[in-house]
């Protein structure tokens, strides 16, 4: 049977199911689900980069055009056979009525097989007319709680377009996020592990994603009564208690009020408190102490500080390579950065101006992220993953497999971007000496790589733009709904952020991976800032103040019984490891020796390097980002071997503590436990305990020489330089 007259006889037989008995079976919500639960369209098998056995289907069914071409049209026709459904290829290979590499799929017997024969008996159309879209899927129920061991299985009802409901359990696609906490099998049933906690399991019908919340309670849960006696110093407080009394969770007590010092300043101003600051606020005896600290922080006296070390975190972000983009552009677009912060521009504002930059990268600094994001699907990715907290890149070239994006969302998103002109010297690494210039003129269009389509500027999960035309740049239209208080997702992701700085970790983590599979570990506390953002203009002081006012951000590092393996709930303070800008900020200072840096004033600070190019042996060890990295650039927080030799053996760290050092030479003329109550106050914010206190005040008159008092002094700071309570941030 030649093509033609196969094609013929499939438009026939459609022609004639149509008029008699209408098709009920849909290629896209019936058959390529079956495909894919069958397994025919994984990686693994059909929808590898070259297909299996001259047969390719697409990954996640994210091209269903190719697929019904392949599956219908390919190889002459082949693989389906309507006039006899029975001996179709696809059903002899599936069922391994025929050897099939893949061996047997599912039975004749199967609601699996009798889909497939039904639609081959149809005529196997490509579509149903009137036939309604899946607009998304529920779970019933949505959250699930568990004893040890227990199962229990999930319903999923998918929503059409129509208003239309069906019931597609048997169709999805289940994958547990953790499956020694929670396993799930091929029919939605769950089966809870023996270990305490939560996570999810999350469910895929055609390109619809939901996620399932699972809570295994530990055997004995803890009395209200203990939570409701908790300190409540605002709403943070409320939704992490209710959250922490489901699981079983009992928040660790109070900071000290050094830990408080120390940690709050090295968040909000990355830098250690001075001695007479530490002095003052452990001598206040105010009540509200900590709320005069956080304002005095936040206020404009410490704008320098506060703006260096924030935009030291949104450059890894934002910042380009000035191997790529230039020396110019970069340290313009580096001193716009600090500015905002220094001004604590409003994030709606500092976004709006930043996406909808033209004209000079040798004049105007956010220029230089256009001439580094150059095509527009890559300006979209970008915006996305930084503002929207939304990783599209997998759907660049396919749907992405864990979330509902397609390629229709992904180049939808890039033509925003697709009527930007450029002018001048292109990317020529590394100086760039002569400037681009980019602009915004209508008539640009971005194509849809597989259809071709020219697509409408459309943003993820919101609305299209189809009036975008004329004079009207689409990318002021795009800053103006990301900015908007009703879109949900700007205001999550900022808020997410902020609250990763000053915990070591997102409510969302990644903090940039928002997604059905990635849910927050406390949805309704993210809602509340996302809320009390938008409502206070986009104030990131305001957040920050609100942030760490609460109980749940003044609690200590140390566990207890109930929270000692919680590390994402926030029932403790996590220890982290101070930046590597900061951390060489506080020796450099402890020790009044300026770090000597490439290109920089000789008293700069680590924290004011507009590049990462800059070479400096100690920002490498202890994990600045890769210089050839693109932005958004990650860096390497967990502590290491290295790091630890460094400190120890570093021939900078040893010139540093026995040069000069006003500071040090002072501590001389001091008796032994003054020193000693100095030293300790100036790098941990706290005075030393008896045991430390005798030790090294011992250390300090084993040395009769007064002239070599110093080294014994130098000796102590080296060594408490060396402990993890000076590299950590409790």
């Amino acid at each position: 049977m030649n093509r033609r007259f196969f094609t013929f006889s499939i438009a026939l037989l459609s022609l004639v199911s149509a008029k008699g008995d209408e098709a009920t079976m849909s290629f896209e919500n019936d058959v390529l689900p079956v495909l894919t639960r069958a397994g025919c369209m994984a990686g693994a098998c059909h929808a590898k980069s070259d297909g299996q056995n001259g047969f390719q289907l697409s990954i996640f069914s994210y091209d269903p055009d190719s697929d019904y071409r392949e599956i219908v049209y390919d190889a002459r026709g082949r693989r389906i056979f309507p006039s006899s459904p029975d001996h179709s290829l696809l059903l002899l290979k599936a069922t391994n009525q025929v050897p099939h590499e893949g061996e047997k799929r599912f039975g004749k017997d199967s609601e699996f097989y009798r889909v497939l024969r039904q639609w081959i008996a149809e005529g196997a159309p490509r579509s149903i007319p009137d036939e309604p879209d899946p607009v998304k899927i529920t779970l019933e129920p949505s959250s699930l709680k568990f004893q040890k061991g227990q199962s229990k299985n999930l319903k999923v009802i998918c929503h059409y377009s129509d208003g239309s409901k069906r019931d597609v359990t048997h169709l999805c696609e289940y994958t547990s996020n953790d499956a020694a906490f929670a396993s799930v099998d091929h029919d939605g049933k769950i089966t809870a592990g023996a270990v305490p906690g939560e996570n999810s399991v999350i469910v895929r019908y055609v390109d619809q994603v939901a996620a399932a919340r699972i809570v295994l309670p530990p055997d004995s849960l803890l009395p209200p009564e203990r939570y409701s006696k908790l300190p409540k110093n605002n709403r943070i407080d409320e939704l992490a208690y209710a959250r922490f009394q489901e699981l079983g969770l009992y928040p660790s007590g109070p900071s000290r009020d050094d830990e408080f010092l120390r940690r709050s300043t090295l968040d909000v101003l990355g830098r250690l408190p001075t001695v007479e600051e530490a002095k003052a606020f452990l001598e206040d005896a105010s009540p509200d102490k900590r709320t005069k600290w956080i304002d005095s922080l936040l206020s404009p006296e410490n704008r320098y500080d506060y703006g260096d070390y924030w935009a030291t975190k949104w450059s890894d972000l934002l910042r380009p390579n000035t191997q790529r983009v230039g020396v110019k552009p970069v340290f313009l677009l580096d001193h716009w950065i600090r500015e905002q912060f220094r001004e604590n521009r409003r994030w709606d504002e500092f976004v709006t101006e930043l996406l909808s930059a033209s004209g000079s990268t040798h004049q105007y600094g956010p220029v230089a992220i256009i001439r580094d994001k150059r095509e527009p699907s890559d300006m979209a990715e970008f915006v996305a993953q930084i503002f929207l907290g939304v990783r599209l890149n997998c759907a660049k070239c396919h749907h992405h497999p864990s979330e509902k994006w397609s390629q229709d969302d992904y180049y939808a998103m890039a033509a925003f971007f697709g009527s930007m002109k450029r002018k001048g010297q292109g990317i020529s690494a590394p100086i760039s000496g002569e400037p681009e210039y980019w602009w915004f003129e209508p008539g640009g269009t971005v194509k849809h790589p597989v259809s071709e389509a020219v697509m409408i500027p459309k943003v993820p999960s919101g609305p299209e733009f189809p009036e975008i035309a004329g004079t009207q740049d689409p990318r002021s239209v795009l800053a103006g709904w990301i900015t908007s208080p009703e879109n949900p997702f700007f205001a999550k992701a900022m808020v997410n952020r902020i609250w990763a700085e000053l915990f070591g970790k997102g409510l969302v983590d990644p903090v940039d991976d928002f997604r059905e599979s990635n849910p927050a570990v406390n949805e309704p506390l993210l809602v509340r800032l996302a809320d009390d953002f938008v409502k206070n203009g986009f104030d990131q002081k305001h957040t920050i103040r609100t942030i760490l006012s609460s109980r749940v951000y003044q609690q200590s590092s140390e566990p207890n019984e109930t929270n000692l393996a919680d590390n994402r709930n926030f029932s403790r303070s996590y220890r982290r490891r101070l930046p590597a800008e900061v951390l060489l900020d506080s020796i450099s200072r402890i020790t009044a020796q300026p770090e000597t840096l490439q290109g920089l004033p000789a008293d700069a600070k680590a924290m004011q390097q507009w590049n990462h190019l800059l070479p400096n042996d100690f920002l490498d060890a202890f994990g600045r980002p890769d210089s050839s990295a693109a932005p958004p650039m990650v860096r390497e927080v967990e502590s290491s071997v290295v790091q630890a030799l460094h400190l120890m053996n570093s021939k900078d760290l040893q010139k540093k503590l026995s040069g000069a050092n006003p500071w040090l030479e002072k501590m001389t003329e001091l008796e032994p436990d003054k020193a000693t109550e100095e030293i300790y106050l100036r790098l941990f914010s706290r005075r030393p305990n008896e045991a430390e206190a005798r030790m090294s005040v011992e250390h300090q008159k084993e040395i009769a020489d007064p002239k070599l008092r110093r080294a014994a002094l130098e000796d102590l700071v080296w060594s408490l330089l060396n402990t993890a309570e000076f590299v950590l941030n409790h």
